[in-house]
């Protein structure tokens, strides 16, 4: 039975640009268009902040962020009933999220979606105004949470000096 089964542990990266849009990736094995920032396990030993910086080299293919903010909470989602029992090796319902806000640090040709085994097709940069209509149907209330916890940090600290 699906409520037997655990959440699994991860993280995931809201990554912001120096214009205060957010890094969002095509996934490669949707058949429908699926767009979603870069989210992944937490390895055995591994803290949250190790693993968010390890997932953003995985999946975005750059280490030149860094960490900006943190939810104070973690958020769960359950899978659509007819994932259950395929996704993720039909070991979890769903998953258990600690996110981050990451500012990225670097210029676009950093970012390689190939430097490990490719999550992502391509990637776009978006507004939070525009970031929950790309999610798929089943995590757009945690996306619109973590738009909640981490909009006042889209501002560049740069552009609020001048």
């Amino acid at each position: 039975m699906s409520s037997d089964l655990p959440y699994r542990p991860c993280v995931g990266i809201m990554l912001f640009n120096a214009d205060g849009k957010v890094f969002v990736g095509k996934r490669i094995d949707q058949t429908v268009e699926g767009w979603q920032m870069p989210q992944g396990g937490i390895d055995k030993g591994e803290t949250p902040k190790q693993a968010v910086l390890r997932e953003l080299q995985e999946e975005v293919g750059t280490a030149r962020a860094e960490i900006i903010g943190e939810m104070d909470d973690w958020v769960t989602y359950d899978l659509p009933e007819h994932l259950i029992g395929v996704a993720f090796h039909g070991k979890y319902k769903g998953q258990r999220q600690k996110w981050f806000a990451l500012r990225f640090t670097g210029k676009d040709a950093d970012i390689d979606l190939t430097a490990h085994e490719p999550e992502f097709s391509a990637f776009q940069w978006v507004s939070l105004e525009d970031l929950p209509a790309l999610i798929v149907p089943f995590k757009r209330e945690i996306y619109k949470a973590v738009i909640a916890a981490f909009q006042n940090l889209a501002q560049n600290p740069a552009q609020k000096l001048a």
